[in-house]
């Protein structure tokens, strides 16, 4: 019998988890000498490497001094949580990675929480000490306050602490003294992360991811709880919702560093991936043929926001997407609830081509629509809706813990922009020139505020949240104060027309781009909508004068991300997704029908 540790790595966004991994993965000779693929094997996305974060979890493992280590990578942000819970149900210890100079962050301590509650045993490393005026002494002290103030047993608060920098390859006792490799780090996994129980009986295996090939389909991913596996033999795969059904296993296999390798059997405590299962989903058991007996399913937190996503009906539809009908988008959503456990799907009121999408952020339900947009499909989404529960017959909604680090001289504009959307401050504490403002603000008051604090802190905030409870609703917040400017005409926009229209707002398309009625061109001055004519060409006269013949100077247009229009549009306004572009409309494109509609 082989001898396991099965560990994940638990960090904020941008603390360098995913290269520690990868210095993991050439200390244990998964590549040959002289070569280093491991940049590529973790963030294999393109979201993922653009972004510079994990979205999705992935398993590789090592060998090291006849022990095989199985490194799960989670994900940091809290919107992806749905990874994280079941990652977690995987591993035995974890590796919590801490910035020398940030220290824990508040998406770690919801990780971190997850982890202790399980009963994990945890190794902190304290990276980046290379870093100009890090503290790592101070942060071990911040990390063990954290701790204690998320309950961690004796055991877990008699942690090992590992100094070092991943990214220049080494790991040590003492950050004083730097080593020249990251050996110190992997003898103390071997050492203090517990082994896998073996329990012997009858098998029975939880599936916790799922891995998908062109050749075999879906495969179920997860560890052996009891006893053992065999290529070949008949299971039962007990449902969520208490049904069981008789099947076979195809193939078995095992993760060999970075890829799978066929086995004759897997033991209890080791991960594998199963092949040949048809029906089945996360939370699903593989049990015994003869007495199934399934284990508690994994629970998940609920969503907390929902998108209402559509048809693209727009005058360009078609344009750009392969995939525009209904049946299509329904299919893909259908697929994305298989692997993507923390996201709902219903149907909207007797309509058979709008969809309410409920997942648990704006980043969650972004990345969705982002790698919807990448494979070919068109579809518009409506405005970010909080989801409202009632809790003893009071209307409650989702309260989130806020953290901004700014220097000091924007601190009190800070604090002001955050109280006006019903934010409460709860704590605040200065670190040389900047200041770190804790608030509880409320979900509805983080959708659009990120832009604002940038804007008012000239680019200098560091901003972060997670979800904390459902609180009693704290009253209405004002989200966007000023108007949209919107074209009247279908055509080409021309820059003698924006030029004339430039002081009434700040324009979202450059001259030369096709706008049609009812598109959001721009955004007023003022708190009312305001309908223009982007298409006016100049009337071409023979008549010269002096002063007519001036040239149009055009302030280059305002560029947004698919986060930042989410955030952006009004209830009555939609952001129209494909392939090459990201635009923003009202819902009822004519310009006097909307006026009866307002009316009404």
């Amino acid at each position: 019998m082989q001898d396991i540790r099965n560990i994940a790595v638990i960090a904020h966004v941008d603390h360098g988890k995913t290269t520690l991994v990868d210095k993991m993965m050439l200390a244990g000779k998964l590549f040959r000498d002289g070569q280093d693929n491991s940049g590529e094997v973790l963030d294999s996305n393109d979201l993922e490497r653009e972004r510079g974060i994990t979205i999705l979890s992935k398993n590789v493992s090592i060998n090291w001094k006849g022990v095989k280590i199985n490194i799960l990578d989670t994900p940091g942000h809290s919107d992806f949580g749905g990874e994280v819970e079941r990652v977690l149900n995987m591993a035995d210890g974890c590796l919590l990675l801490v910035d020398a100079f940030e220290g824990p962050m508040p998406q770690t301590r919801f990780v971190l929480q997850k982890a202790l509650q399980i009963g994990l045993k945890p190794i902190v490393v304290v990276n980046k000490v290379d870093k100009p005026n890090c503290r790592p002494e101070a942060v071990y002290e911040m990390v063990f306050d954290l701790m204690c103030d998320l309950n961690a047993t004796e055991d877990q608060l008699d942690f090992t602490v590992v100094y070092g920098s991943a990214k220049n390859g080494w790991m040590g006792p003492d950050f004083n003294k730097p080593t020249d490799n990251i050996d110190y780090l992997l003898d103390k996994i071997v050492e203090v992360i517990p082994a896998p129980k073996q329990l012997e009986g009858t098998p029975q295996m939880l599936i916790t991811s799922l891995d998908y090939s062109n050749y075999t389909g879906r495969i179920a991913v997860g560890r052996v709880h009891r006893g053992k596996l065999t290529d070949g033999m008949n299971i039962v795969i007990c449902h969520r919702d208490g049904t069981q059904e008789r099947t076979k296993i195809k193939e078995l296999h095992t993760f060999e560093g970075i890829g799978h390798k066929r086995v004759d059997s897997v033991e209890s405590g080791d991960i594998c991936a199963v092949v040949g299962l048809e029906r089945f989903e996360i939370g699903d058991t593989i049990a015994d043929f003869e007495n199934p007996e399934p284990l508690p399913p994994i629970a998940v937190d609920e969503p907390t926001m929902s998108m209402l996503f559509t048809i693209n009906d727009s005058p360009f539809f078609g344009r750009e997407g392969k995939f525009c009908t209904s049946r299509q988008i329904n299919d893909r959503l259908q697929r994305e609830l298989e692997k993507n456990i923390a996201l709902r799907v219903e149907p909207f009121e007797d309509s058979t081509d709008k969809w309410i999408v409920k997942g648990r952020g704006v980043l969650h339900l972004s990345v969705l629509i982002e790698t919807m947009r990448r494979e070919g499909y068109e579809l518009q989404v409506g405005q970010p809706q909080v989801i409202y529960k009632e809790i003893d017959g009071q209307k409650c909604e989702p309260v989130e813990e806020l953290d901004i680090n700014v220097p000091q001289d924007y601190s009190s504009k800070m604090v002001d922009m955050v109280t006006r959307r019903k934010g409460d401050l709860t704590g605040m504490d200065t670190e040389g020139d900047r200041v770190n403002i804790t608030f509880d603000i409320p979900s509805r008051g983080i959708i659009g505020l990120r832009t604002n604090v940038l804007t008012a802190s000239q680019g200098e905030a560091i901003m972060a949240h997670r979800y904390k409870e459902y609180q009693p609703y704290k009253g209405d917040i004002v989200r966007r104060t000023n108007g949209s400017m919107i074209s009247m005409d279908g055509g080409t926009a021309y820059a003698y027309a924006i030029d004339k229209l430039q002081d009434r707002g700040k324009f979202f398309i450059d001259p030369g781009e096709e706008v049609y009625p009812g598109e959001v061109v721009g955004e007023h001055v003022h708190d009312n909508d305001l309908v223009i004519n982007v298409c006016k060409a100049k009337q071409l006269t023979n008549v010269r004068a002096s002063g007519s013949d001036d040239k149009a100077h055009i302030v280059p247009k305002t560029v947004m991300s698919l986060e930042e229009c989410l955030e952006y549009i009004k209830a009555d306004e939609y952001v129209e997704v494909t392939p090459k572009s990201i635009r923003m409309r009202k819902i009822i494109l004519d310009h006097l029908e909307r006026k009866r509609s307002n009316k009404e």
